[in-house]
């Protein structure tokens, strides 16, 4: 039997001045900090990637080998940011450089437990300035003119309106016939 379907669509947003970033008006408590990882760790983004997206079908990397996640992470301009709330890990953002100066946010998300805590524009807001000043922490990079991101019907009810509201504009919607397999939880068999 054949896993049922449904429609999905994937709206792409971008962003083309640092100035069109409106910041979240709300910050989490003083214990909530954002950090870089700054040691590409595949087992480390791999834990972020199945914990944040294993509810809301991102399943894209979840048959990489540790060898092809190396390769992900350790290219020059990827950057991995990740809010804690008193030194748990609550979510993430994973930077994508690409040629002439363009950056996507690859990856953007919460561990369920963390969704609305007033993490999520916070960290979108710290990420988004993060894609901007990317050439700043690496000088062989050209100054970033783009940012831009997709999300999808799938993702959780609140993404679209972030982005949105920290200023995206939205250039393209497809939409697709799609297979609607479970969701894989957080790690294989959850």
């Amino acid at each position: 039997m054949s896993d049922p379907t449904i429609t999905l669509t994937t709206w792409s947003l971008e962003m083309t001045s640092p100035e069109d970033l409106v910041p979240a008006s709300r910050r989490p408590g003083p214990e909530a900090t954002i950090m870089r990882a700054e040691v590409p760790s595949p087992e480390f983004s791999r834990f972020l990637y199945a914990s944040v997206g294993g509810d809301i079908h991102w399943t894209d990397r979840l048959t990489l080998t540790r060898a092809e996640w190396v390769d992900q992470l350790d290219r020059p301009g990827v950057e991995t940011w990740v809010a804690y709330d008193r030194g748990t890990p609550a979510g993430y953002v994973e930077l994508d450089p690409q040629p002439d100066g363009v950056v996507e946010i690859i990856y953007f998300g919460l561990i369920p437990a963390f969704r609305g805590r007033g993490i999520g524009g916070w960290l979108l807001t710290e990420g988004i300035r993060r894609a901007w000043d990317l050439s700043s922490r690496w000088p062989d990079r050209e100054p970033t003119r783009r940012v831009w991101l997709h999300t999808c019907s799938q993702d959780g009810p609140t993404a679209m309106d972030n982005y949105l509201s920290r200023g995206f504009k939205l250039f393209h919607t497809e939409t697709e016939e799609k297979s609607l397999a479970p969701t894989p939880g957080p790690w294989p068999g959850a």
